[in-house]
């Protein structure tokens, strides 16, 4: 079953009640309305349909008991900062009955095993990326087809670096405003909304590595001692074209994408990311299910059951 995503932009009182998710307004609550019809305003929402919450408003209140409830059923709990763009994730410490055998799987893992997954990772993410440019644009792809032939194990001829800086040169060269544009967390739009996609699409990643009982942190490339989710932006990589082609639909039509902001339209669409279809292993799937195909057999590789990464192709 696919989970669904929750985003909240306005006050709201979460809680729980008999393993549901109680949405309550403010006005409501504070009214002087009667119990009944308090009641009668009130949304809820099984816990195990859910799949991630993202908080956006300093105004949400939310029970204990609820958090931990969501824990337990494997949803992501996302927080956003006063830019309204998501700073915080929260995941369960446990979530797969041998995860300490499956750790242990991952810590060992050698560094030639290291080098040739993030070699398959990123054949598979420059792949996507000319498949990307093919399908949006009239720019030739040869380049990014020799590239992607040529990783080698580890990447050591920055292969991927490469066929990125074509990649962003060309994506949105042909629309307007797009000419030049510079790919960068602080960079003008339409970074912003690739920033908030790939975040939902980060949370999505890390969700499904613990369901799988692996660490997030410890990634097979990503090593910044800083951050939490190495693993989640490794296995992230090949995904990332798919964000790209919805922001890409999304833009087209827009008189000057150099100036578009982050609204509650845009955001919309772009909750969507957990529903996209991918084809995964000659099947179409849901993102959020084939995530789940990918890092299960992500743990495989550690364990010797394999030797590949089942990532999707576009």
């Amino acid at each position: 079953m696919i989970k669904k995503t929750l985003y909240f932009g306005n006050p709201a009182y979460l809680s729980l009640r008999q393993n549901q998710l109680v949405i309550k307004m403010p006005e409501v609550v504070k009214s002087n309305l009667p119990e009944r019809m308090k009641q009668e305003g009130e949304v809820t929402r099984p816990i195990e349909d859910i799949g991630i919450i993202i908080l956006d408003n300093k105004q949400i209140t939310l029970t204990q008991a609820l958090l931990g409830a969501l824990l337990e059923n494997n949803c992501a709990v996302v927080t956003c900062n006063s830019a309204c763009m998501p700073s915080g994730l929260f995941l369960p410490l446990t979530c797969n009955t041998t995860q300490s055998e499956r750790f242990q799987c991952q810590i060992a893992a050698s560094l030639p095993l290291k080098k040739q997954l993030w070699q398959q990772t990123v054949k598979a993410k420059i792949a996507n990326q000319e498949a990307t440019l093919r399908a949006l644009t009239s720019v030739q792809t040869g380049c990014m087809q020799r590239w992607a032939n040529d990783v080698r194990s580890g990447d050591p001829d920055n292969l991927e670096g490469r066929a990125a800086a074509y990649y962003w040169k060309s994506l949105f060269s042909e629309l307007k405003g797009g000419d030049g544009f510079t790919r960068g967390r602080e960079e003008q739009s339409p970074n912003n909304l690739l920033n908030y996609g790939y975040a939902i699409l980060r949370a999505v990643v890390a969700r499904s590595l613990v369901a799988s009982g692996l660490l997030p942190t410890l990634g097979i490339h990503h090593h910044n001692r800083y951050n939490a989710y190495c693993l989640a932006d490794d296995i992230m990589e090949p995904y990332r074209p798919y964000v790209d082609t919805l922001v890409f639909g999304l833009i087209a039509r827009e008189p000057d994408i150099s100036a578009l902001q982050l609204d509650k339209a845009f955001k919309t669409e772009l909750l969507t990311v957990p529903t996209l279809d991918v084809k995964i292993g000659g099947k179409r799937s849901p993102l959020m299910v084939a995530m789940g195909q990918t890092t299960a057999s992500l743990f495989k590789c550690f364990s010797g059951e394999a030797r590949r990464i089942s990532y999707p192709e576009m």
